[in-house]
């Protein structure tokens, strides 16, 4: 048991660090080689907190984990919201402009009912995967055309002359950052899944719980960060854009690798998908209607993520 949760947490490093690393060398490379930087922020950016998600998930649908695959996905969603958006809230409420967050705030609940749907099918179908998808790409068309709108003609900089050492640095941040994530990823499936058989738990419980919160770590990092320089919103902005990406982008994606429709258990479709809908409600609706976020929406949240976390370990088997 001690081996198990030593190398769960070696897996979670592996591919928070991971992940930092390769997102560094590929945006350098995106940089160098002409690539917009707005294009990089809008684009590549946005993926970088949600690659230990996306890897473990498709990890894990590889291997027919389907309901980690599911729940490591949807739970991520839950653990950004009920307890990392919580977390930021409660420290700092923020004043928002609400159309920076309305079209991304649609999606998002968008998202949430689309998953809510594949629980009442039984199953991630082909034309609610294709909706999936679909609200992906005007996602990242929305950061792009936002991006270019931000920046004023001429800021673009030429791209920088890539230096023997800078390129070997990047080459190797590349290479040790992907190694890191797939490592780190088939730790996690593998001994999330060996740490439910000798707790006589399912796997969803460990993916909804210890997996999803290790993935979301990047999130965590990011929100503690905002804090800090009292700029909540920032990390209120990269939250929306990770599950959006978690909600529309890994379960069709785990349908692909899986090679049928993903199915979606009852256990999941009772309790985990509803949830990320409920938490979804909370932390973008009453901003959507008054232009802010306040602190008893934190305050609600990380109620719920508890009603959650106690009905997931004792109630739903």
């Amino acid at each position: 048991m001690i081996l198990i949760l030593v190398l769960l947490v070696v897996g979670i490093v592996l591919i928070v660090k991971g992940g930092d690393f390769f997102v560094d060398a590929a945006s350098w490379i995106a940089e160098v080689s002409g690539i917009p930087k707005v294009i990089i922020g809008a684009t590549i950016v946005s993926i970088a907190t949600t690659l230990p998600e996306l890897l473990v998930s498709l990890l894990a649908a590889a291997q027919g984990k389907v309901d980690m695959a599911i729940g490591n996905a949807v739970g991520s969603v839950t653990a950004n919201l009920g307890l990392i958006m919580a977390i930021g809230l409660i420290c700092i409420p923020a004043i928002v402009r609400r159309k920076e967050y309305a079209l991304k705030s649609v999606f998002m609940l968008a998202g949430c009912a689309l998953v809510v749907l594949c629980g009442r099918t039984g199953e991630v179908k082909t034309y609610i995967a294709v909706v999936m998808l679909a609200i992906c790409a005007l996602f990242f068309v929305e950061n792009i055309i936002n991006a270019k709108k931000a920046v004023k003609a001429g800021e673009e900089t030429r791209p920088p002359k890539p230096t023997s050492k800078t390129t070997a640095v990047n080459v190797l941040k590349l290479i040790g950052g992907a190694a890191g994530i797939i490592i780190g990823a088939n730790l996690l499936v593998n001994n999330g899944s060996e740490l439910a058989r000798l707790l006589g738990v399912s796997e969803r419980i460990i993916s909804v719980t210890i997996v999803a919160v290790g993935t979301s770590l990047p999130e965590l990092v990011t929100t503690i960060t905002a804090v800090a320089k009292k700029q909540s919103a920032l990390s209120v902005g990269n939250i929306i854009g990770a599950n959006i990406i978690d909600l529309t982008l890994i379960m069709p994606l785990c349908s692909v690798v899986s090679g049928k429709n993903l199915p979606v258990s009852a256990s999941v479709a009772a309790l985990d998908l509803p949830i990320s809908l409920i938490v979804g409600a909370i932390a973008l609706i009453p901003m959507l209607i008054a232009s802010r976020f306040r602190r008893w929406q934190g305050f609600a949240l990380l109620a719920v993520y508890i009603v959650y976390l106690v009905l997931t370990c004792t109630w739903v088997h």
